[in-house]
């Protein structure tokens, strides 16, 4: 099945962007003040979208003086799609790697989804790089696999339990509706998706649901190994930057109480907001009400370039 490759990248006030880091080369969305010296917020997606779902944020977030990135993490819509390579340590350094192509010392890293896991590493993984964190609808990963076990909803370990196995998922997604179940049972109910069919498309461009499906298995995988070890460790400090986390009362993923020891994981300032009546993916469900929560709270952290 053909897809064009540049589904990823529609046209909008943004500027379209290649970046060198860490080996690779990552796609960008660009907006905002194009100079060093305004700080840097950098926007990572989930599964199963690409940059494209922070679409309002990007625009909006621009307009309040800050330079705004929505990459693609690797294995996604334009970046590169190494066949092996996506514990979340490596993804980390794409990340910081990215930072610093940009000609910046340090960012506030915002993530939802797996890249909110990213985002809750950074601080531990990639010191000195992250001035504050963001991140929607995902409890911090010290505590991610006992939490999903113990409140995660039979669907979302079913998909757990089915991405394991190989190729089966990734044909479900290329040749099946794989994309579009997550994006219907994962939302609040009565939400319905307006790109469906984009993120489709993405998600069947060569290599990348391989590649997705990839990132989970390494966080289930790696558990008992001694890599998976080594991670817990590094991110068992408690995390110094300001962070806010925001969740949607009726994510179909995981509960927001599955985020009720992050508090303990932060040792800078913590807010925690619950989106009331919003499913997983708060960018586009709730656009407005995250862009002013981003914007409020990034005014009043500290975000030098």
């Amino acid at each position: 099945m053909s897809v064009d490759p540049y589904v990823v990248y529609p046209e909008g006030p943004w500027e379209h962007r290649m970046v060198a880091a860490n080996g690779s080369r990552f796609h960008l969305a660009i907006a905002g003040p194009d100079d060093d010296t305004a700080p840097l917020v950098l926007l990572l997606h989930g599964f199963p979208q690409f940059w494209w779902a922070w679409r309002h944020q990007l625009t909006s977030l621009a307009e309040a003086g800050h330079r705004v990135a929505a990459m693609d993490l690797r294995g996604y819509g334009g970046s590169d799609k190494p066949p092996g390579g996506y514990d979340i340590p490596l993804l980390a350094d794409d990340v910081a790697g990215v930072i610093r192509s940009l000609g910046h010392r340090g960012a506030v890293v915002v993530g939802h989804g797996m890249g909110a896991v990213v985002a809750w590493s950074m601080p531990s993984l990639t010191p000195g790089v992250v001035r504050g964190v963001g991140v929607l609808g995902m409890p911090h990963p010290v505590y991610l696999t006992s939490l999903v076990l113990r409140t995660a909803p039979p669907r979302t370990l079913k998909l757990i339990a089915r991405v394991q196995a190989p190729w089966f998922p990734e044909r479900a997604i290329t040749h099946g509706q794989l994309v579009s179940r997550v994006l219907d049972t994962w939302s609040a109910p009565g939400w319905r998706c307006p790109d469906t069919e984009l993120y489709t498309a993405a998600m069947r461009l060569p290599f990348a649901a391989h590649s997705a499906m990839e990132q989970v298995r390494w966080l289930v995988r790696s558990t008992p190994r001694s890599d998976g070890r080594r991670f817990r460790s590094a991110i068992s400090a408690p995390v110094r930057v300001p962070v806010l986390s925001l969740h949607g009362s009726a994510d179909g993923n995981l509960p927001p109480h599955a985020g009720r020891r992050d508090r303990e994981m932060v040792s800078g300032s913590y807010t925690r907001i619950i989106i009331d009546g919003a499913g997983h993916f708060l960018p586009e469900e709730a656009p407005r009400q995250i862009t002013n929560t981003l914007t409020d709270w990034l005014g009043q952290i500290s975000t030098p370039s």
